[in-house]
């Protein structure tokens, strides 16, 4: 069994300090989800983008907590909440699609993106999905890992799916996790 990095320890000693909740995304959060995207990834959201993802109904919510005494937090809500991370899912008939998921920096590896994707299952299943889907970038083996432990397989690949620099294209991994017998994790 490998031990865990000191680095991880503390990370997860201060996750395990943290207490959060989910809320709507709501247009107000938009400027400040469009900049922790910007600090997130290389071809992040536009305004727009999540401007859209609010304004056409899709699940967006945002994993928010009071600050840590002494923290001092990049993105806030107006009331003052830490944005923890965040997550862009649409419902189908059957199925539903998750489109953005996001956890701040500073906040990775703590654990965070499994709550999100975990709360993601269980608000589809109680829609009546039968399936989580997803696409991945070919290169982001992080999350693939992720998404494997925590059941999702592995079903295909969308070529040319992501940007990347200099007109060049990414392809996508397109994963799902099957929903109709699955269980939160003890």
């Amino acid at each position: 069994m490998q031990s865990a990095s000191p680095r991880t320890n503390a990370a997860c000693a201060v996750a395990q300090e943290r207490r959060v909740s989910f809320i709507p995304m709501t247009a107000a959060h938009v400027p400040v989800i469009a900049e922790l995207e910007k600090a997130a990834y290389t071809h992040p959201w536009t305004r727009n983008n999540l401007q859209d993802a609010v304004l056409h109904h899709n699940h967006a919510q945002l994993l928010v907590s009071e600050p840590l005494p002494g923290e001092l937090a990049t993105w806030h809500t107006a009331t003052g909440e830490v944005v923890v991370g965040y997550f862009v899912a649409m419902m189908g008939v059957d199925e539903a699609h998750l489109l953005n998921i996001t956890v701040a920096p500073q906040y990775r590896r703590q654990g965070w993106a499994t709550v999100m994707l975990q709360a993601l299952a269980v608000w589809a299943q109680g829609r009546g999905a039968q399936t989580l889907w997803l696409e991945v970038r070919q290169s982001n083996e992080g999350a693939k890992a992720l998404y494997r432990a925590l059941q999702f397989e592995d079903i295909g690949v969308r070529k040319r799916y992501y940007p990347l620099n200099n007109q060049a294209r990414e392809d996508a991994q397109v994963m799902r996790l099957p929903l109709a017998d699955w269980r939160m994790p003890k």
